[in-house]
């Protein structure tokens, strides 16, 4: 993976930024301008990508202590990595994300769209609607995820979540539900309705956009 200093100065992160605004920018190049710089073993992009497959894969909480475990990162960056995340987690905390429809999630899960891996993520909501939790409960190989209602629905019972929203991205590109898709969605409403917590919305998305299988009829 090549170094900041070679790549051409208008697809560099910062500039990047500037001349086409932060959702242009991938989650690694987002990552690579907070960290500012790299190792000598590894560039701002290699550690960056650590960082995203930790935080994809791990259960433990995000902490300065977790981040440190990773290659490149010292007490500096694992600050700097903190101190964004609990801004941004105060900001929005003030102003409650409420979700209505599919088109209302698409912000959230936006981050998966171009992983070269399925990604499953999982939503909670609360009675109202509001957003109270957004993780990502599995990550699998390049075509399928395997996932199960244990995996699902044990932070969400935790959240006291009223309902949910399901999500997952297809590194493929298409939005055409698999059967597994379709079988996982199934199993999921249905242990939702034991639970008591409401499947509302499963949402396939790609770079080129998403699918809802409420609107397809498919929930």
């Amino acid at each position: 993976m090549k170094s900041i200093k070679d790549i051409p100065d208008f697809k560099r992160p910062r500039e990047k930024l500037v001349a086409q605004g932060p959702e242009a920018l991938s989650d690694t190049e987002l990552l690579a301008i907070l960290l500012s710089s790299g190792v000598r073993k590894k560039n701002v992009f290699q550690i960056a990508d650590s960082i995203l497959r930790r935080i994809d894969r791990t259960d433990r909480k995000l902490s300065v202590e977790v981040l440190q475990e990773i290659e490149g990162v010292g007490p500096a960056k694992a600050c700097q990595i903190m101190a964004a995340v609990e801004f941004v987690r105060r900001r929005l905390s003030r102003n409650s994300i409420v979700i209505r429809n599919a088109k209302d999630v698409v912000p959230l899960i936006a981050h998966i769209a171009d992983r070269k891996q399925e990604h499953f993520v999982c939503i909670s909501l609360n009675g109202a609607n509001e957003v109270i939790g957004n993780r990502v409960v599995t990550v699998g190989l390049l075509n399928s995820t395997q996932v199960h209602p244990r995996e699902v629905f044990a932070d969400v019972i935790s959240d006291r979540a009223a309902s949910v929203m399901l999500a997952h991205n297809h590194p493929s590109g298409t939005l055409k539900p698999s059967q597994d898709d379709i079988a996982i969605t199934k199993q999921m409403v249905e242990a939702g309705r034991i639970l008591g917590i409401t499947v509302l919305d499963h949402i396939i998305i790609t770079q080129k956009g998403y699918l809802s299988f409420k609107k397809k009829g498919l929930l």
